[in-house]
């Protein structure tokens, strides 16, 4: 997120701070990559595979193929910025308007197929029956929808940023408006603020209801069933917003106040 939103401040060569900043994203994107698509197999074996039963899985099949791409953008700038001295999204302007696209629209698809998980948790545990929500053709339906939508909100990036200055550099600005800070403003909205309010509701109606089952001995075993992954659920949005909210509202209001260090920190901790 840094690298689209503020110029690169080089750290002083061999230190243990640029050692840091510099090999700690790469280590995100080999782990990051080999856990998320362990992940993606797992969810893709002959257990999981009734997703008219566990509609759910086709969302988190989704997020870890999102995963893996949102690793893949500021973490390797910040890698070849500190080990070589440059950046993809400097190397040309299809190498810039492409992976600025990836970054904010990975990570709001990501963040917005949690939402929906804990919209299917609550339904789940709310209502005896399944309702739209809850069916696999209409999880499907979800999962394509939120990719179109934010593609359609991000695809100015790919038409309308990134081009050569007089000198050859490349400016990340748009030609006809000013699109950074702006849209780092817009992506805090889409990406941490909405999501979190929505999460925020749902999570509140699903530790409810899995209170409700535990009292109550006489609730059906079909609801039962769902206490286990809606547990899940819980503690991974947990995780997601304490992760992401903090370092999204520093690198979009503080970024000018704050040692470039300590923002690459924060940049880096998106991601874990």
């Amino acid at each position: 997120m840094l690298s689209n939103s503020s110029n690169n401040t080089s750290l002083n060569s061999g230190s243990e701070q640029n050692m840091l900043v510099t090999y700690f994203p790469f280590t995100l994107v080999i782990f990051g990559s080999l856990f998320n698509l362990v992940t993606f197999g797992i969810l893709c074996r002959p257990a999981f595979r009734n997703t008219h039963k566990r509609p759910t899985i086709h969302y988190m099949r989704t997020i870890a193929i999102f995963d893996i791409l949102m690793l893949y953008g500021w973490n390797s700038d910040h890698f070849l910025s500190g080990a070589y001295g440059f950046t993809l999204s400097e190397y040309s302007v299809p190498f810039c308007k492409i992976f600025s696209f990836l970054n904010y629209f990975t990570s709001q698809v990501s963040a917005w197929l949690r939402v929906f998980i804990c919209l299917d948790r609550y339904l789940s545990l709310r209502y005896l029956h399944k309702t739209w929500f809850s069916q696999s053709k209409s999880v499907l339906i979800i999962v394509a929808c939120i990719i179109s939508v934010f593609t359609i909100i991000n695809i100015h990036i790919l038409l309308f940023i990134c081009h050569y200055n007089i000198d050859g550099s490349i400016d990340r600005q748009a030609r006809l408006y000013e699109i950074y800070p702006i849209w780092d403003y817009m992506h805090l909205t889409l990406y941490n603020c909405v999501p979190f309010i929505f999460m925020f509701i749902f999570i509140g109606g699903v530790i409810y209801h899995v209170t409700r089952i535990r009292r109550n001995s006489t609730i059906q075993n079909s609801r039962i069933q769902h206490r286990s992954i809606s547990i899940t659920s819980v503690i991974t949005t947990v995780l997601f917003l304490i992760m992401t909210m903090p370092t999204t509202l520093c690198l979009a209001f503080f970024f000018r106040t704050i040692s470039y260090f300590i923002l690459l920190i924060f940049d880096s901790i998106l991601y874990p």
